[in-house]
């Protein structure tokens, strides 16, 4: 479906509209609601609602950055839920999306019943860092609007980051793929100028704020954000992380049915949001 939110069209999908348990998802930077189709397919109990986030999928790509910013994102979302008649919810992220889930939680923290982040960050500590990564991804909006969406692509899904998914069958990868090569140039640069990793303030000093139950996924396989999860969970009250092995950063990518399980668990271990 399709809602006009502050101006904005906003697209939302929906699997299990009958179930009672609500689990929100976000997906990351070139994905979309496509992106849970195998996940919600193992989640029949539970209502699953996903949402294209600013500038990607069959969300709006508004021209002006400020409307991507983090804190317009969150803002967008929460207007979103509100047409949606949510109350309370899981909310469950994915990369950028797990940022973006991270800084909803923050902001509105009577919503979310339990977060669920899947290889995400809380940010950059240093503002010499988040400079340093304001530049690279700068350079790398300017790239996507000047030499087209097929070119990314072609650059995006060859970089580290993505190098376990080149082993999954090639459906799965095909279908990757057209989903990053719908986007649009000036959805993906601008999501990138703003809420990209050196754009957002830093959540780290924000997280022992977080009282509520956050479960951590991370493949075994992502060094980087398994480590990044590790000091993560150091300063969470009520945090757990676990490990997947022989996955890399997009878990629920490479491995759906056993991701399904996971979340499946993590909400029945925490306070019975499974009945």
């Amino acid at each position: 479906m399709i809602l006009s939110v502050n101006g904005i069209k906003v697209h939302v999908r929906i699997w299990n509209k009958a179930a009672e348990q609500t689990i929100v998802m976000l997906h990351g930077f070139t994905g979309t609601v496509g992106t849970w189709e195998q996940v919600a397919s193992y989640l029949p109990n539970i209502r699953i609602i996903a949402i294209d986030l600013i500038g990607h999928g069959q969300t709006e790509a508004p021209e002006d950055v400020s409307s991507y910013t983090m804190q317009a994102q969150i803002k967008l979302l929460e207007q979103t839920f509100i047409q949606l008649d949510l109350e309370q919810f899981v909310l469950l992220g994915y990369s950028m999306g797990g940022r973006v889930a991270l800084f909803y939680t923050v902001a509105y923290p009577k919503r979310v019943k339990q977060l669920i982040l899947e290889s995400a960050s809380p940010g950059l500590k240093t503002e010499e860092e988040r400079a340093a990564r304001r530049m690279s991804d700068e350079a790398l909006a300017n790239k996507i609007e000047h030499q087209g969406i097929k070119d990314f692509v072609e650059m995006w899904e060859n970089i580290a980051l993505f190098a376990t998914q080149k082993t999954l069958p090639a459906p799965i990868q095909q279908a990757v793929r057209e989903e990053r090569l719908a986007q649009t140039e000036i959805g993906l640069a601008n999501s990138l100028r703003g809420m990209g990793t050196g754009a957002q303030d830093e959540l780290w000093s924000q997280l022992n704020n977080i009282n509520l139950p956050v479960t951590l996924i991370t493949g075994s396989l992502d060094e980087k954000f398994y480590f990044i999860a590790q000091k993560m969970i150091e300063e969470l009250p009520n945090g757990e992380h676990l490990l997947v092995e022989n996955t890399g950063h997009a878990i629920h990518v490479e491995n759906p049915k056993q991701f399904a399980t996971i979340v499946e668990d993590a909400l029945k271990r925490n306070k019975g949001v499974i009945q």
